[in-house]
Formats: C-alpha cells, sequence, structure tokens
C-alpha cells in the first residue's frame, strides 16, 4: 500500500494533520505523520517524533527550545527532517509527501522535499504559494497550493482546500508506488534551449532521436538550468547538449534568469559526455521594460515580449563570458567538444538583427579560445546557431561521444 508522509509542527498544526491523516487514510493509504515542532505541546499524536527529528540533526530538543531561536530551530529541523524522509524513502515507505505552513513551515519542509528524486510527490500547501516560490521549489517538481485562507483551524473554506490536498497526494502516491518504468527505456540526453535558439535545438533532438536517444529539453530560464545539472550529479544522463548557456550571461551582469554561480559544471565534474556551444550569450533577462534598472536604460534593449525585456551583452561582458566558459570547462573530467557559430549566437544576433554586434561576438570566441585547454576540440562554423547542419553537427558528434565513451567502458570492463 502506498504510504504518505506528512511532516510539519504539531504544536501550531496539529489539528489540520490530524484532518489531513483521516483523509489520507480514507483515500486509501498509509500515513507517517512527523512532528518537527519545538517548543509547545503537539496537538496531534505523531509517528516520528520531534526529539527523534532533533537528534537526526544532532542536536538536543530541549537545548534547541532553551535557546529561543526560531530560526536556529527551524534550520536545525529541517535538517533533521530530511535526514528521516530520506531514511524512509530508502526503506520504501514513502511514495508521497505532504506539509503545510507559511514561511516558517515552507523554509522545514521544503528542504527534505528537494532532497528526495525527481518524480517523488511533493506537496506543499502554503500561504507564500502565491508568490516568488523559487527559494521553496528551486529545480525540484516540488508542487506547492495556496490554501486562500491562512492555515489556522478548520473551516469551510480550509476544510475544502486540505480536503483537496489529501486526495491530491494520495492519487499521487498510489500512481508512483505503482508505477513501473518502460523496460524499453533509451539513453537520456540533455539539450538546454531558449526562443532564439529554438530551431537549433529542434533539429539536433530530430536527429538524436532518431538514434535511438531520449531527449529532454530544458527552457533556459534559470530554474531550467539547474534542474538539468541536477538530474547530471544524479546520474540520469548520458549526455549534454547545452546549446543555450545564455544563464551565464545573466548571472554575470544581473539579470533575472541566472541558474547560479555553477551553471556548466555538473556535467564536466561528472565526466558526462558534452557539448557545448554559446546560444543566447548576446543576451541578459529582465521582466516588463519598466522593471530593467535605471543603470541599464541606455543600453540596446529588446522587448521580446509584454513580460520579457532583452539587453544586449558589451564586448567587455562577452570578453568575460568567453573566459568564464573556458575555465570552466577548463575542469572538464569528460569528453567534450565547443561549437561555435560565428554569424550569431542567437535568432536575433545575426547580421540584420537588432543585437548584430560582430564586436562582441568576436570578443566572445576570441577570449573563450584564448583561454580553453588545447586538448579541448573547438568547431567553429561559419553559420549562425539555427543553421540546421550546425545543429546536425553538434548532435552527431554528441552520438560520437557518448558512444566511444560506452565502447571503452566496455572494453576495460571486458
Amino acid at each position: 500500500m502506498a504510504t504518505v508522509v506528512l511532516l510539519g509542527t504539531l504544536d501550531t498544526k496539529g489539528v489540520e494533520y490530524d484532518y489531513l491523516r483521516a483523509r489520507i487514510r480514507e483515500a486509501g493509504c498509509e500515513v507517517i505523520l512527523i512532528d518537527a515542532g519545538v517548543l509547545g505541546r503537539p496537538l496531534a499524536t505523531p509517528d516520528v517524533s520531534r526529539e527523534e527529528v532533533a537528534r537526526a540533526a544532532g542536536a538536543d530538543l530541549a537545548e534547541l527550545a532553551a535557546r529561543g531561536d526560531r530560526g536556529a530551530a527551524i534550520e536545525t529541523m529541517a535538517t533533521g527532517a530530511t535526514a528521516i524522509v530520506l531514511d524512509l524513502f530508502r526503506q520504501g515507505r514513502l511514495h508521497g509527501i505532504l506539509a503545510l505552513g507559511g514561511s516558517g513551515g515552507s523554509a522545514l519542509a521544503t528542504p527534505a522535499m528537494r532532497a528526495l528524486p525527481v518524480g517523488v510527490p511533493k506537496l506543499m500547501v502554503s500561504t507564500l504559494a502565491s508568490g516568488d516560490t523559487r527559494p521553496y521549489v528551486g529545480a525540484s517538481d516540488l508542487a506547492m497550493l495556496y490554501p486562500v485562507v491562512d492555515i489556522a483551524g478548520i473551516n469551510r473554506i480550509s476544510e475544502r482546500i486540505l480536503t483537496n490536498a489529501a486526495a491530491a497526494i494520495a492519487g499521487m502516491a498510489r500512481a508512483y508506488e505503482s508505477f513501473r518504468p518502460s523496460a524499453a527505456s533509451k539513453p537520456l540526453i540533455a539539450a538546454t534551449m531558449f526562443g532564439v535558439t529554438t530551431p537549433c535545438v529542434t533539429e539536433a533532438r530530430r536527429l538524436l532521436e532518431e538514434r535511438g536517444y531520449e531527449v529532454l529539453v530544458f527552457h533556459a530560464t534559470g530554474t531550467g538550468g539547474q534542474a538539468m545539472e541536477a538530474l547530471v550529479d544524479a546520474g540520469y544522463l548520458a549526455g549534454v547538449l547545452d546549446v543555450t548557456t545564455t544563464e551565464l550571461a545573466d548571472e554575470l551582469v544581473g539579470g533575472v534568469l541566472s541558474a547560479g554561480p555553477q551553471r556548466l559544471e555538473a556535467a564536466g565534474r561528472n565526466g558526462v559526455p558534452q557539448v557545448v556551444s554559446l546560444g543566447a550569450l548576446d543576451m541578459v533577462n529582465f521582466g516588463p521594460i519598466d522593471t530593467v534598472p535605471e543603470r541599464f536604460r541606455g543600453r540596446t534593449l529588446y522587448k521580446h515580449n509584454p513580460t520579457v525585456t532583452l539587453m544586449r551583452t558589451t564586448p567587455e561582458e562577452c570578453a568575460e563570458l568567453g573566459r568564464i566558459i573556458a575555465r570552466k570547462l577548463n575542469q572538464a573530467r569528460g569528453p567534450l567538444a565547443v561549437f561555435i557559430p560565428l554569424r550569431g549566437v542567437s535568432m536575433i544576433s545575426k547580421e540584420g538583427g537588432p543585437f548584430y554586434d560582430p564586436e562582441a561576438d568576436r570578443a566572445l570566441v576570441e577570449n573563450l579560445k584564448a583561454n580553453l585547454r588545447p586538448d579541448i576540440e573547438v568547431h567553429e562554423w561559419d553559420t549562425d546557431i539555427n543553421d540546421p547542419a550546425f545543429a546536425r553537427a553538434m548532435a552527431e558528434r554528441l552520438d560520437e561521444l557518448i558512444r566511444a565513451r560506452a565502447a571503452a567502458r566496455a572494453e576495460v570492463q571486458g
């Protein structure tokens, strides 16, 4: 039978968790209730006590309570809860997880959810679900549900919302417990894409699928890059077609779609074959045009749509991006090829486009080449990035790198 783990602070939300537990059992699932509260008396009977959670974090509950530091308590109990949740998952006793809360409850429960593998059902009912959810969701497949009213007792609104949440997690947990993946699974490849590199990725994906791969496409919006690199670290991927490295520009300049300072490192760190290009490094991303910071208002801006404004990277920024990419790729421990389109790194930077800037493109390419390890293969093409021949060449080279690596491994093992 599928088991749902409930994680929360039973000193403040015990009544609500008791209600959820009853609804989930009615829906045909077992329930394990974890108490991560610290101060008040539990208002429901847990299956895993707060003392156990504190011990899992290497802490003493009484000492934690005596300190009176709510932030430290949440951080400690989140650590302990994560350890217990992962242990339950390894034992096969977790097929879904659900939590309730405001800022504190969300900060406590979501680290444990994010630590679980992709595909494990994760549902956070949070009063912060209608705001900026990135700190809670990160690059995971965590779902958030806004409860409309505060989570403070059972009333005609909260009763309906919590019933829906219980039904949702129970249904997902049963589906997860009974799911059996296809025996004919194909090797997975990740590809990064933006609207301005879509033709390139579409053609490359077509060829790779013809050759027997399953291609996962990630939108290079910050969380997309983070999600892809998390899958690399988790060992899911046979190769990476990193066409669109634009998130590095946002990280450098201060745009809204940064994937963080570790972007473009996971494949190299794990020795996963990768083909890398310079897609959309001509741009930094912002929201609606009136949200562009004042210091950038004199720059070359392009209204991509009503909610997205693009800013052209300068020659100086492009030179630094070339150096950054070289430093990251120089650390790679696996097969690697770099493909450079000399006539434009996006749909709008080729000749005649609003971001056409040969000086900036030249600074990017020259600084990349000057700083790369001499043994890293570089392919320069006199095309723009969306030329079908360029796309096919990248896909073919990635296929060759993957097959050569597999053959070398087979030889060693044989």
